[in-house]
């Protein structure tokens, strides 16, 4: 038998759904700027930041649909709070192609590659699994990989930052570690969304 929470009105849970997928397309465009010439950078940061605005109408939209809804699928502060973390994952995302641009970077590596794959994973998980919150069978799963990955991207970063620190001169290191520090921060954001949906589990058993 599942257990739901609450058997009306998905629309708050499509619509995390939704910004957790603009963080996936985020990603991709990311992905194009790191095998990009540097002046095609400003084209397609401006791609990413479009789709943080996406996310951010897509906020909004939550934020008008908990009020008009009279019986939302998880308790309000529970779909803000979420709403709220994706936001800030996507806008740390936009940040880091724009840094990319702005310092007109090459040669960011292999390390921001793996963290890519790691936000990407995130990503798919939570998209995923905003779709599920109003059937908590299968959401443990979800939060305990999602916490194995952010460990994982905790590791990639202090890795990066050590041989950003070797290789690199003061001025190329510090724009390069800014790049660094807003990816790690986006695996950070998502891990805390997983961390709120544990909680929603630990209270709903």
């Amino acid at each position: 038998m599942k257990l739901r929470l609450f058997p009306q009105e998905n629309a708050g849970l499509e619509l995390l759904s939704s910004m957790a997928q603009q963080l996936v397309l985020g990603v991709r465009s990311m992905s194009g700027i790191l095998g990009a010439a540097p002046q095609d950078y400003d084209q397609l940061a401006e791609e990413l930041h479009q789709y943080e605005g996406t996310s951010t109408d897509l906020h909004f939209a939550l934020l008008t649909s908990m009020r008009t809804s009279f019986i939302n699928p998880l308790p309000r502060e529970d779909l803000y709070s979420m709403s709220r973390l994706l936001s800030e994952a996507m806008e740390k995302l936009d940040g880091a192609a724009e840094l990319i641009a702005l310092y007109k970077l090459t040669k960011l590596g292999r390390r921001a590659t793996e963290q890519l794959e790691v936000i990407t994973r995130q990503a798919e998980l939570t998209a995923e699994a905003m779709r599920q919150l109003n059937s908590l069978d299968d959401l443990e799963d979800y939060w305990i990989e999602i916490l194995r990955l952010a460990k994982r991207a905790e590791r990639t970063h202090r890795i990066w930052c050590s041989e950003l620190l070797a290789d690199h001169k003061p001025l190329v290191y510090a724009r390069h570690r800014d790049v660094a520090n807003q990816l790690v921060d986006v695996t950070k954001d998502i891990r805390k969304v997983a961390t709120h949906v544990g909680a929603i589990l630990v209270k709903e058993s």
